[in-house]
């Protein structure tokens, strides 16, 4: 088994037992990333102090003495995230090329576990749609097929997931940002519930912005979770509780639960049939586990309205931001930016209050179900370049061609995306898992289930 193709524990063991030092494991990640460069998955790398930051995690483990359960593990952060000594340029010619002054919360609890940064990963600009191109750093590739896009916004990150450019990979989340790439390439992405993982400086998107993990294997996830879940008091509204051990009972398997599948939300969706079939077929394993399913739809008909009234403003003032520059952004974030200028405030503030109302409705659909089981995506990846579909038929506005995720940002609860399997045109599908807030134990124990039941292959480009 190639050093790309273990997992944090696989990794970790080999490291107590010494046949494998953490120096090792890190020039391989740098290795594979100079190999896989086409795909166009990371904006900076620094090797110098990645190296570096694994000699002191070899020490460490020569010693016995390591700092945590990720020691040595190579890992990266989307490049919307502090990194201290990284510049932070959310995919924009007009950010700030300085680098910053400190680690984000997340990152910070990654590096005192003695995680290993090797660079920052792309996405497009300001995070505002779900493919991966930006003025920046151009097109971004979907390993799978080099003609599609890997989706976004965390694009980079689930391309290094999936190509083992690392183990643990810090994504962010606003409307499907870690659900959408997840399921264009065949890894595991999620959303945890709202505060859980702290955050700073916060993101424009405020209430709707959450920070979570993407990783080839749900158990890293559930282990890289536990360590970014940490508290941190620059936060206002991140929870203050210690974090949790989301490891612990992540094979409790889903005997009992109650899952309502909801193929298009009780909304005229038009899917794929082989997601469709895909899907099907994932809540027939959960049904042959113990759970017990039905079909039901959630009460999230509104949510498109809500979405682009707290959305497109957010675009129109970034755009403002810049200035005279403003020419130098992407046409599509511009074109969306200026909807957002049609809203008013006293829009936005309806719009933020009503999730008040969805999250009450959702709360009473989960007294009926633990779980919620959907597709992730309508489509498999999309055509590179492009802002929606080919053929049109969702038009390019993505809040069209996305319509399972963001509901699910608007009520803050834990959602996730796990991949079930191909479609006939060889492109990975995503089945998301959706529970109360505050269950992401369960969301992680549940897509276990599912990914020990759908093994995936690895793409033609993994090597």
């Amino acid at each position: 088994m190639s050093i790309a193709e273990l997992t944090c524990a696989d990794l970790i063991a080999r490291y107590r037992r010494g046949d494998l030092s953490p120096v090792e494991a890190t020039r391989d990640v740098l290795a594979r990333i100079a190999a896989t460069e086409r795909f166009n998955a990371f904006m900076p790398i620094d090797a110098e102090a990645a190296l570096k930051a694994a000699a002191a995690s070899e020490e460490r483990w020569r010693r016995r003495t390591p700092l945590g359960p990720i020691d040595g593990v190579p890992t990266t952060i989307k490049d919307n995230i502090w990194a201290k000594g990284y510049p932070t340029r959310r995919g924009s010619r007009t950010s700030d090329p300085a680098p910053a002054i400190a680690d984000s919360p997340a990152v910070a609890r990654l590096r005192e576990q003695g995680a290993v940064i090797i660079g920052k990963t792309c996405l497009p600009e300001h995070g505002w749609i779900g493919v991966c191109h930006s003025p920046l750093t151009g097109i971004t590739r979907n390993p799978w097929n080099p003609e599609t896009t890997p989706g976004g916004s965390s694009g980079g990150a689930a391309i290094a997931a999936l190509l083992g450019l690392g183990l643990l990979h810090l994504g962010t989340d606003g409307a499907g940002s870690c659900r959408i790439p997840a399921a264009f390439t065949g890894v595991f992405g999620m959303k945890p519930t709202y505060g859980r993982v702290p955050t700073y400086p916060p993101s424009a998107l405020n209430v709707l912005a959450h920070q979570g993990p993407l990783t080839r294997r749900v158990a890293d996830a559930a282990l890289m979770l536990s360590v970014i879940s940490g508290p941190d008091e620059r936060d206002m509204t991140a929870w203050n509780s210690p974090a949790t051990d989301f490891a612990a009972g992540l094979d409790r398997g889903v005997r009992g639960l109650r899952v309502a599948l909801s193929l298009r939300l009780g909304q005229p969706i038009k899917l794929d049939p082989d997601i469709e079939a895909a899907v099907r077929k994932v809540a027939t394993a959960l049904a042959e586990q113990g759970a017990i399913v039905e079909e039901a739809d959630p009460p999230v008909g509104r949510s498109p309205d809500m979405i682009r009234a707290m959305w497109w403003p957010v675009m129109a003032a970034l755009a403002d931001s810049v200035g005279a520059r403003r020419n130098e952004m992407d046409p599509g974030l511009l074109a969306i930016a200026d909807k957002g200028k049609r809203f008013t405030a006293g829009d936005y503030i309806a719009a933020y209050n009503a999730r008040t109302d969805l999250y009450a409705a959702m709360l009473a659909f989960h007294e009926r179900y633990d779980l919620l089981l959907t597709p992730t995506m309508p489509i498999t990846a999309i055509k590179v370049g492009l802002n929606g579909p080919e053929d049109g038929s969702f038009g390019d506005d993505w809040i069209n061609w996305s319509p399972y995720t963001y509901p699910f940002n608007l009520t803050q609860q834990p959602a996730a995306s796990v991949p079930c399997g191909l479609a006939g045109n060889g492109l990975p599908i995503g089945a998301q898992i959706v529970a109360a807030p505050r269950q992401d134990a369960l969301v992680l124990s549940t897509a276990r289930a599912i990914e020990r039941a759908f093994p995936m292959p690895a793409p033609p480009a993994f090597g």
